[in-house]
């Protein structure tokens, strides 16, 4: 499925979030779940400064989902997100059976500039979501994003 306006629209706020997370002193990431309805139904940012990296906004949404909605309900949500799934969002994405992801950029994207800046690798392997839950609808990236995101993951990662 190609990325709808509807699709950027989302997506943005996630682009907003991952700037009030950042602004923050915390990782530039942010996700957004809305019902099949268009209803933004819980929104979060990274939370990982204080320590604890499995704060991620992807993780949130699941574990709120689980304990908000029905089964029905969160396989006909969507989850959108500034930046692709790490392994443990996307199993955690998979395991509740939430549906679709849409993301502004990808691992792959965040994995090159990283290199490019020298900086470190992450900590666990930046694998596709669809390596990690086959299963799942994925679209992205919404290249209408990547220089809004390139200039906030290089404000926290850049050297």
């Amino acid at each position: 499925m190609a990325i709808s306006d509807a699709d950027l629209r989302y997506l943005r706020r996630c682009v907003e979030l991952a700037r009030e997370a950042l602004d923050d002193g915390d990782e530039p990431f942010g996700s957004v779940l809305v019902d099949h309805d268009g209803t933004t139904l819980f929104e979060d940012r990274n939370r990982v400064k204080d320590g604890d990296a499995t704060q991620h906004p992807e993780f949130a949404i699941a574990r709120w989902a689980a304990e908000h909605l029905t089964p029905d309900r969160r396989a006909r949500a969507t989850v959108y997100t500034s930046g692709e799934h790490c392994p443990m969002c996307a199993a955690a994405h998979a395991w509740v059976g939430l549906g679709r992801i849409v993301y502004a950029t990808s691992s792959a994207q965040l994995s090159g500039w990283l290199a490019e800046w020298g900086a470190p690798a992450p900590r666990v392997a930046p694998l596709p979501v669809n390596t990690v839950a086959p299963g799942i609808a994925v679209d992205g990236p919404a290249e209408e994003l990547a220089e809004p995101m390139l200039k906030l993951y290089r404000a926290k990662f850049g050297r």
